[in-house]
């Protein structure tokens, strides 16, 4: 998305607001819905953040909506049960929505009948079992390519996937996370959108569901004629999401960008990526 000139110059007028010391408790009465992410703003792949899940709480106390809405490309119950490992509460991780289970939707009604190749580990398979006879071991004989991630073997290897794709530009490819990168912890990790750009540069056509595109939000929760936060910590899905939306945006800096902040500052860095913030917050807290 290009924003335009007009757009970034009212932006420029505002500039992003810092909330680490009057905290989302500050701005959370003028918003009806919350979109939040899970992955670098609930949790680091490992253990949950104490401070972003009393923020869950105190929104429910106010009796706000919200949805923790994740490009994860698993079925909205795995990752629930995920969360549930880690110590979540039943009544926040019913608040879960993922790309998966947008993905899974536009399957059963267009592709349900065709062969597939799958690309991505084997603990991603959970989101096909409904049609998992129409896997296929050989992508010659496929009709089309569906994205959860990487091979387990070859998850740091992009040039793979380039000679893999080579002959079959001519399927359509279904991608169920548009993430690029992710942090597990201290760890930095591809993800399927690294794979599906791969694909897309190759000249191959890729259909995304996620964040930023409209479907997923649309899909999670009846968001007519609210006023909408989006909580991210990711410029190109959490953040260019909410701006392609027109809804208002808080970006968590100690994420996936937080090296680039701390060298060239917030404005610098989100006019590289063409996004506007309108808040920020080092991590989620009330």
């Amino acid at each position: 998305m290009l924003v335009n000139s007009r757009f970034y110059g009212l932006y420029l007028k505002n500039m992003t607001k810092k909330l680490d010391l009057t905290g989302l408790q500050s701005i959370a009465d003028q918003y009806d819905l919350f979109y939040i992410d899970l992955w670098g703003v609930i949790h680091n792949g490992i253990k949950l953040h104490e401070k972003a899940i009393t923020v869950l709480k105190e929104l429910s106390k106010k009796n706000k909506s919200y949805v923790l809405l994740t490009n994860a490309p698993r079925p909205n119950e795995t990752v629930k049960n995920f969360l549930e490992k880690m110590g979540m509460d039943k009544d926040l991780r019913d608040h879960v929505f993922t790309s998966g289970e947008a993905a899974l939707s536009y399957l059963k009604k267009n592709f349900l009948s065709k062969k597939f190749y799958h690309i991505g580990p084997p603990r991603d398979f959970d989101l096909f079992n409904l049609f998992e006879k129409n896997k296929s071991e050989n992508i010659k004989e496929s009709e089309y390519l569906l994205c959860t991630g990487l091979f387990d073997d070859f998850d740091k290897d992009l040039t793979y996937y380039k000679d893999l794709f080579a002959n079959h530009l001519n399927k359509k490819m279904i991608c169920t996370n548009p993430d690029l990168i992710v942090d597990r912890g201290n760890t930095r990790e591809l993800c399927a959108g690294s794979v599906a750009m791969v694909f897309e540069k190759m000249g191959g056509q890729v259909v995304y569901f996620g964040k930023p595109y409209p479907e997923v939000y649309n899909q999670s929760i009846n968001n007519n004629n609210k006023k909408i936060l989006a909580i991210g910590d990711n410029l190109n899905t959490d953040i260019r999401g909410a701006n392609l939306l027109n809804y208002d945006c808080l970006l968590i800096s100690n994420g996936i960008h937080k090296d680039e902040i701390d060298n060239r500052g917030i404005e610098k860095v989100t006019k590289e990526y063409e996004v506007i913030v309108n808040f920020i917050q080092s991590d989620l807290k009330w």
